[in-house]
């Protein structure tokens, strides 16, 4: 048994950095203290997600107090859909019911995506998409293989197609992917759009907890204040107990 849970603590790690795909997941190494990266983000949102995807637990309002705009610049730059104002969620216009007959089904709302995949998911995924003459839309993903979603960054990426590496042997033969090349270059190098996908990614990653800076800063003055209680409480319980040990 001791020798099981061994295996399985050495195999867990290996699983938590791949993709459903098998895909290794790059480091998306975000900073959601970076308000300039976050602004980037939003950007990137608004332009090319929000088409399809939602945020509905994420208020246009909130990215002013949080992202270092004013509610005019949100207003100007961010609500692309009419009648929408500052203070409603981030919601796109597509009906429910009509997308899922576009699609196969609804786009899922973005709000908790960083969450519940995780942040090196998201950028990986992101960037890992590849020309694929089998698929209906052409494209598949390394990430999530015989993914629905179409390519909608393909005008900054560029079209690529994947490098394959041979592993195996007879039956058990088969192909990995090793990395991609560009076949029809974007209007951003490969280095400008992963950036702009950890951008993409820090946003997403601030969406699915707005109030995580605030949680960190107040954590670290909770902890400043049980260390100095306990070196208040440390003395006075030195001075209640003097006298009990003189005695003894």
């Amino acid at each position: 048994m001791l020798k099981r849970l061994a295996v399985l603590l050495l195999v867990v790690p290996a699983l938590a950095g791949a993709a459903e795909g098998g895909y290794p997941l790059d480091h998306a190494d975000v900073d959601v203290s970076n308000q300039a990266s976050l602004q980037r983000g939003a950007q990137l949102f608004v332009n090319y997600c929000m088409a399809c995807h939602s945020a509905k637990f994420q208020r246009y309002s909130r990215l002013a107090r949080d992202i270092g705009l004013t509610e005019q610049q949100v207003e100007a730059n961010l609500i692309l859909t009419p009648n929408t104002k500052v203070g409603d969620t981030m919601r796109n216009a597509m009906p429910a019911e009509e997308s899922e007959n576009w699609f196969g089904r609804t786009p899922p709302d973005l709000s908790l995506i960083a969450r519940a995949k995780g942040a090196d998911y998201v950028y990986t995924y992101l960037r890992t998409f590849y020309l694929d003459e089998e698929r209906p839309l052409g494209v598949n993903n390394a990430v999530l293989v015989n993914a629905g979603m179409p390519h909608v960054l393909w005008e900054l990426q560029g079209w690529q197609r994947p490098v394959y590496e041979s592993h195996g042997h007879g039956e058990e033969k088969g192909h990995v992917i090793t990395g991609f090349e560009i076949v029809k270059p974007g209007s951003m190098s490969v280095t400008e759009f992963n950036s702009a996908m950890r951008d993409l990614v820090n946003f997403l990653v601030y969406v699915s907890e707005p109030a995580q800076l605030q949680r960190k800063q107040v954590g670290i003055w909770v902890l400043l204040f049980l260390a100095l209680a306990f070196v208040v409480f440390y003395a006075l319980k030195k001075e209640y107990w003097k006298d009990v040990y003189k005695k003894t």
